[in-house]
């Protein structure tokens, strides 16, 4: 239970902890325009990468050195997960201007968007721009994830109309040739059993947990509702 003194404490703050939170929010904002303004792309491609060296800058190491060190970081994190190195961390060597017409050839390394949320995972979280970077990663990987979510919702959404629209489709037809009511739900029994090896529709629901009112595909992958598609 709270006391008295400690709700009046919350109560002082609150003005702190909402101009704190606005703060925040734009500087996660700024952070999110610098990164995008940095971004560059294959000109054969247009696929998005970033350049090491634009994004030290960006996270707050003054050497290269340093950043190099998180960068080998990101690359064991990038192998342990099980992903290609080479789809995300590649080497190259671009001229830079040193003043005065003279130039000089440095190593730089192409990031790929997940390269840029190891790199700021790994980095050194006492840096501010290193927190805020992480914030702004862990904001947009969660952003990745509903968005992936929902397309994964909606193609099965689409799945399951096409395999109503090709049932009602093969019904009727049935329906036509041999006028008999029954003979639709006998042939899609043995569709199922030849799908899903030797089971039945009723031994799937059973599998399943599907309630008995309740068709079969309701409950199925988007994977197994294509191939019932497919079979109809």
């Amino acid at each position: 239970m709270m006391l008295a003194w400690d709700i009046i404490i919350l109560e002082r703050m609150k003005p702190q902890i909402l101009r704190k939170n606005m703060m925040d929010k734009q500087l996660l904002i700024q952070l999110h325009q610098r990164f995008e303004d940095i971004v560059c792309k294959y000109p054969d491609t247009e696929t998005e990468f970033w350049c090491a060296r634009d994004l030290q800058e960006l996270l707050g190491y003054a050497e290269w050195r340093n950043f190099s060190k998180v960068i080998e970081k990101a690359i064991t994190a990038c192998e342990k997960t099980g992903c290609d190195v080479a789809d995300h961390f590649v080497e190259v060597n671009k001229m830079v201007d040193l003043g005065s017409g003279a130039i000089r050839e440095i190593t730089d390394i192409g990031l790929s968007r997940n390269a840029c949320y190891l790199i700021a995972q790994n980095g050194d979280s006492s840096k501010d721009q290193i927190a805020l970077a992480q914030t702004y990663f862990a904001v947009q990987t969660r952003k990745q994830e509903i968005i992936k979510k929902r397309l994964t919702e909606a193609e099965r959404v689409n799945a399951r109309k096409k395999l109503t629209h090709s049932e009602k489709e093969l019904s009727g037809i049935i329906l036509e040739r041999l006028r008999n009511n029954e003979s639709f739900g006998r042939i899609r029994s043995k569709g199922d059993k030849a799908l899903f090896g030797g089971k039945t529709t009723r031994e799937m629901k059973r599998k399943l947990d599907v309630p008995p009112k309740r068709p079969l595909a309701d409950f199925l992958p988007t994977i197994t509702i294509k191939a019932k598609d497919f079979a109809s």
